[in-house]
């Protein structure tokens, strides 16, 4: 038997706990402030035209829609019309995008083509990072090795460490990088800071891989987010950086979870590079899934269609699913005893989740004494606390942290 994974592994005993009281706080995924999930209203309407208007449910190509491909490059690189840069990119033919299976797919898929065709297998992560990263790029054929990024005795970033440790590792590896709402820990980059780890990346001729999986939840507003985005299509303007990849996915901000919606963009070298890049990526997609579900890209297509009217729509749910995070991350704050424990860091972070600094040993006895379900690194799902449960939760805490 192998072993659970350790974030589903969580809903799946959260699931037969017959403790009325019992929370996860596991899976980031959106819940209301009633613990219930919900579909956007704009996605609603959208699936409503779709129901309407749709007439096939033929095959997409390997790369996924053309509609989509292009709604993503100018939704991200041209941030809808305001980075001139990032439309030189794309009007120069160097961006080539790809529809993927969601965040995860997408990840998947560069890690295979870096593995085909990069030189350096070496890939750096931050430590820490998502779960399954490590877990993609190593069935990918990549190395992962972490860098500095968080430093759990202070619960804040460890920047000067972070920066030592890239600068010490080799050339040309390829870096992850967070776009916004570092997962799991929440806490980002400064642009100043950016400005010094790019710097490092042009130095030592890193291939950077920036995984967006949270854009819009750090601000609210996903055009504010991409601010890393903005400044490396600066540098490949100006020749300081050849390239890089980028994955994202619709799942957490358009709530298209199920519906496996995301992709892959490359930015290359030049228009030929384009062409063979685009032919690769097809090349190696097609004996994996062939070509990607249709249902969530129809989804996207129609919200970002004019005709329709949607799109701010879409940005107000979206602000508003960011502003009740925001508001229970302060409320669980106000009723933590500061006493027993420093909670500072929690108004810190931005996104889905907290960092709590809470140790393997005290999640434990949160999972065993009060039935709240969490994964032992101390991240908590924000989503997964309401009005409802965030005394119990508080008190909970408070508990465990008693010295």
């Amino acid at each position: 038997m192998a072993p659970p994974d350790k974030i589903l592994g969580i809903s799946e005993a959260y699931v037969k706990d017959v403790n009325s009281k019992k929370i996860n706080l596991g899976v980031g995924a959106y819940r209301d402030n009633t613990g219930r999930p919900i579909i956007f209203p704009s996605v609603k309407k959208a699936e409503e035209i779709l129901l309407t208007l749709e007439k096939e449910k033929e095959y997409t190509g390997i790369s996924g829609s053309k509609k989509f491909q292009n709604i993503v490059k100018n939704f991200i690189f041209n941030n809808s019309g305001k980075d001139a840069n990032g439309k030189q990119l794309i009007d120069a033919g160097r961006i080539v995008t790809s529809q993927t299976i969601s965040g995860t797919g997408s990840l998947r898929v560069i890690g295979d083509f870096l593995n085909r065709f990069y030189t350096n297998k070496k890939i750096l992560v931050p430590k820490p990072t998502w779960a399954n990263h490590v877990a993609v790029f190593k069935d990918a054929g990549l190395q992962p090795e972490f860098y500095n990024y968080y430093e759990t005795s202070m619960n804040n970033l460890d920047f000067e460490n972070l920066k030592k440790s890239l600068v010490s590792q080799d050339e040309g590896s390829v870096v992850l990088l967070h776009a916004c709402c570092h997962n799991p820990t929440g806490m980002d980059l400064t642009e100043s800071q950016w400005d010094e780890v790019l710097q490092i990346i042009e130095d030592k001729k890193f291939f950077p891989l920036v995984d967006m999986a949270y854009q819009g939840f750090a601000s609210g507003d996903p055009f504010k987010d991409i601010s890393l985005i903005r400044r490396m299509n600066e540098l490949v303007v100006k020749g300081n950086l050849k390239s890089y990849a980028l994955c994202q996915s619709f799942a957490k901000n358009m709530g298209l979870y199920g519906e496996r919606t995301g992709s892959i963009s490359i930015v290359t070298e030049s228009a030929e590079s384009s062409l063979a890049i685009e032919s690769q990526l097809k090349k190696l997609i097609r004996p994996i899934y062939s070509s990607p579900p249709i249902h969530g890209s129809k989804i996207v297509e129609v919200i970002f269609d004019e005709q329709y009217d949607l799109l701010q729509d879409w940005l107000k749910d979206l602000d508003s699913v960011v502003s009740r995070l925001n508001t229970v991350r302060s409320k669980l704050y106000e009723k933590l005893d500061k006493s027993n424990y420093n909670w500072d860091h929690l108004l810190k972070q931005r996104g889905m989740f907290v960092y709590t600094g809470l140790s393997s040993e005290q999640v434990i006895r949160l999972r065993n004494e009060y039935s709240v379900y969490a994964t032992e690194d101390g991240r908590f799902s924000i989503s997964g606390i309401n009005d409802g449960n965030v005394d119990y939760l508080a008190d909970a805490m408070n508990q465990v942290t008693k010295k």
